[in-house]
């Protein structure tokens, strides 16, 4: 997250952001949930479309 946003984007992505690929969860959320990191990452990638070389 701290590569692709920015630390302090980052952070408010995380907490801010609610994702549908997540059931309409934040980040923190999920994981706070039990969402395995990798799916959660992979909500983010498809969200935000990031670059392939940091999924």
């Amino acid at each position: 997250m701290n590569q692709q946003f920015g630390e302090g984007y980052a952070e408010s992505v995380a907490k801010d952001y609610v994702l549908a690929e997540l059931g309409g969860r934040t980040v923190d959320q999920a994981l706070a949930e039990g969402v395995a990191a990798k799916e959660v990452w992979r909500a983010v990638c498809a969200t935000f479309d990031v670059p392939q070389k940091l999924r």
